[in-house]
């Protein structure tokens, strides 16, 4: 009956009457898959993308088994696209199109991830390859200044040399 409701509520777009009977459902059975889903969608149209996943998170095992899993998958990747887990968002659009492979969105949602990843796993390597730079640039650095520091030494110590031997000409 909450669940109905709270799909009323959805359809008028009142989202947040929506979150509170899907709530009211869960309270009566916190394993109920419509409810979870569906307050996954009312926290998205939120833009309550932690909640959306914790929500979406609860019913992962029961999800595959129902006749809704395409659905769920495809949400499931349009919130990790949102949380920027790319990697996610990929094996959950790739899933959610082995069980629907005429989705046109999920097919798009899906190449823009994978292009999302790529560019993320470009911009890691850019950086890890910055940063050894860096390392390398300042080990040369060091070691220059190690070579400079131990050069000073040795010319302190001609110097402090040279003036022993003018005292000992000295009579």
């Amino acid at each position: 009956k909450d669940v109905r409701r709270g799909n009323r509520d959805f359809r008028k777009e009142n989202y947040r009457e929506a979150e509170i009977d899907y709530m009211k459902a869960l309270v009566k059975d916190s394993t109920s898959v419509a409810a979870n889903y569906n307050i996954a969608g009312a926290y998205w149209r939120q833009n309550n993308v932690n909640e959306a996943q914790k929500a979406l998170d609860r019913i992962k095992d029961a999800v595959p088994a129902s006749p809704h899993a395409a659905d769920y998958f495809y949400n499931r990747g349009d919130v990790a696209l949102a949380m920027k887990d790319y990697q996610t968002a990929v094996e959950a659009f790739a899933q959610s199109l082995i069980l629907r492979p005429d989705d046109l969105d999920a097919k798009e949602n899906f190449i823009y991830a994978k292009k999302m990843l790529q560019n993320q796993q470009n911009q890691n390597q850019n950086q890890n390859q910055d940063q050894n730079q860096d390392q390398n640039q300042d080990q040369n650095n060091d070691q220059n200044n190690d070579q400079n520091q131990n050069d000073d030494q040795q010319n302190d110590q001609n110097q402090d040399n040279d003036q022993n031997q003018d005292q000992q000409k000295q009579p």
